[in-house]
């Protein structure tokens, strides 16, 4: 697929992503329980600024602030009507950012779950979530979004009939899970079904990966899964900016810029090309992480040991992938900040 974003794989090593959207805006004054999709209509300069902060420290790709911008998730705020023109308008203010910048950037249309149970668990049939997904990604299309961006999926179900509307919409795309249950999404998935399930797709994604999660640590154990299974497309890595403490009335994520620089360089070498950072991560640990993958000579991919000696141990003895892992299923799904 010969598109701006294809044309980056192509030609470079790595490429540094974004932070995280609703860390930073709850810093802009976001409010909880309050959608950020909403902002972009009502406060387009801080969305603005949020792109400009990635942009700025390095980035070279930077995803837009529609992440909740489907009618399911809509819904629950009396929107559902204005999934499309939501989307369209984060991917404007994007495309207006990246336009400015006197280098090559990538707009990527962020898509978020549905926040609904997949059928035949739950009433979500194949064909709404379809529907649902399609009208998202023509908005973001209409925008001037350069590459779809599927984020934080637990259920593989859900990828599925993402991947067919992105086809419907015909727009290239990208998809990440989230590892964040002893090595598993919420839905069972393990590292190793995610490359089996992208393989098997009529309209495959550019590159798929990991996103979100627990913590770094545990996000470098997904990465090397993928890696282990020998995968032809590039792999994502983008983990939160260490893990999350309820620090006077708020939550904190402790990973510094200096862990957060560590964790870039130790994706890279474990096999991940587009590597960022996801809750917690703001400029300042994406001005870091730049300077490294910039300045650090690629190294050996890392053990296990290497990763927590410089990440922080692993939340569970196990990646979900042995044959005594049995699959846990949950119904929540984690929204992304």
């Amino acid at each position: 697929m010969n598109t701006a974003f294809a044309s980056m794989l192509s030609k470079r090593d790595w490429i540094l992503a974004d932070g995280a959207t609703g860390t930073n805006l709850f810093n802009m004054g976001l409010e909880s329980g309050e959608p950020p999709e909403m902002w972009n209509d009502r406060h387009p300069d801080r969305i603005r600024k949020l792109y400009k902060m990635a942009v700025d420290a390095g980035s070279d790709l930077f995803l837009t602030n529609s992440f909740g911008g489907n009618a399911a998730r809509l819904k629950l705020h009396g929107a559902q009507k204005r999934a499309g023109e939501l989307s369209r308008i984060s991917a404007e203010i994007g495309r207006e950012v990246a336009d400015k910048t006197d280098r090559e950037v990538i707009v990527a249309g962020s898509v978020g779950p549905t926040g609904e149970i997949m059928a035949p668990m739950g009433a979500l049939t194949h064909e709404l979530a379809v529907e649902i997904f399609h009208e998202q990604a023509e908005g973001l299309k209409a925008g001037g979004a350069d590459v779809l961006w599927l984020e934080t999926i637990s259920a593989p179900e859900e990828y599925i009939a993402a991947a067919e509307a992105f086809r419907l919409a015909d727009m290239p795309w990208t998809g990440t899970m989230s590892f964040d249950t002893a090595g598993r999404t919420m839905m069972g998935h393990t590292s190793s079904d995610m490359v089996a399930m992208v393989d098997r797709l009529e309209y495959p994604p550019l590159a798929f990966g990991a996103n979100c999660g627990v913590g770094a640590s545990d996000l470098m154990r997904t990465v090397l899964g993928f890696a282990a299974q020998g995968p032809e497309r590039p792999i994502i890595a983008k983990g939160n900016a260490g893990i999350p403490k309820y620090v006077d009335g708020h939550i904190h994520y402790d990973g510094t810029p200096d862990l957060m620089a560590e964790y870039a360089c130790l994706a890279r070498d474990a096999g991940a090309k587009i590597i960022g950072g996801c809750c917690g991560t703001m400029a300042e640990h994406l001005g870091k992480m730049y300077e490294a993958l910039s300045t650090r000579p690629r190294g050996p991919r890392p053990t296990l040991d290497q990763i927590t000696g410089k990440l922080g141990p692993l939340s569970s003895a196990t990646d979900g992938t042995g044959k005594d892992d049995a699959p846990a299923r949950r119904t929540r799904r984690r929204k992304r900040a």
